[in-house]
């Protein structure tokens, strides 16, 4: 049986930016990148028309609010910025590393994470106490197209996988966005209703026969 998890909120903390617009400004000016005087308003409009739940990169979407007043970000500058500006302390939660494990005893485990920043899955797993090779298949949002609950994004990472999304047990914190896994066919765990060693420990009883 194969098994996602979410990463943010569900194995892990991040400290992540509660200003995004103010810090990616921040970034972008030592960079030598003139703001506009309405830098927030511009960075909280939308400039890149995309469907219902396909993610815009950040980068993207600031390179598209810069050049919406006509300033021009040379190079790789937006990019670059937005990588430094999501830069987050990292705190793995508890059970997470259990959870992972019990999982890997029933089958693939994959990770399936909503970002639009490129780099920072990656950064996140390298400072907690999970790894990327805990994980048979890691699929973003900024990498596949589309955010949960989409099931399109589901579906990316259970082919991934090479599980139909329908056999895929996906665990996370919002049931909003990883509810959408039960629009796909599979089963969602909600962590704020059965905590991970919660999960971890059913898995290894099934996993080892007991009732």
């Amino acid at each position: 049986m194969a098994t996602s998890f979410a990463p943010f909120g569900t194995l892990v903390d991040a400290d992540l930016p509660d200003d995004p617009a103010t810090v990616v400004g921040r970034e972008l000016l030592d960079r030598g990148v003139a703001l506009p005087d309405d830098w927030d308003a511009a960075y909280r409009e939308r400039h890149v028309d995309a469907p219902d739940d396909a993610e815009v990169p950040l980068p993207a979407h600031v390179s598209a609010a810069l050049a919406s007043r006509d300033v021009d970000a040379p190079g790789n500058a937006a990019r670059r910025a937005v990588v430094a500006a999501f830069d987050p302390a990292v705190e793995t939660r508890a059970g997470a590393v259990e959870a992972v494990e019990a999982a890997a005893e029933r089958g693939p485990v994959g990770l399936l994470a909503d970002c639009a920043v490129p780099e920072l899955v990656g950064r996140t797993l390298v400072r907690s106490d999970l790894s990327r090779t805990d994980f048979d298949a890691v699929v973003t949002s900024v990498a596949c197209g589309w955010r949960k609950p989409d099931r399109r994004a589901f579906e990316a990472l259970a082919h991934r996988l090479d599980a139909p999304a329908g056999a895929l047990t996906h665990v996370g914190a919002d049931s909003e966005t990883d509810g959408g896994i039960v629009d796909a066919g599979g089963e969602f765990r909600d962590v704020n209703e059965r905590s991970l060693p919660a999960l971890a420990a059913t898995w290894r009883d099934d996993a080892r026969g007991r009732p």
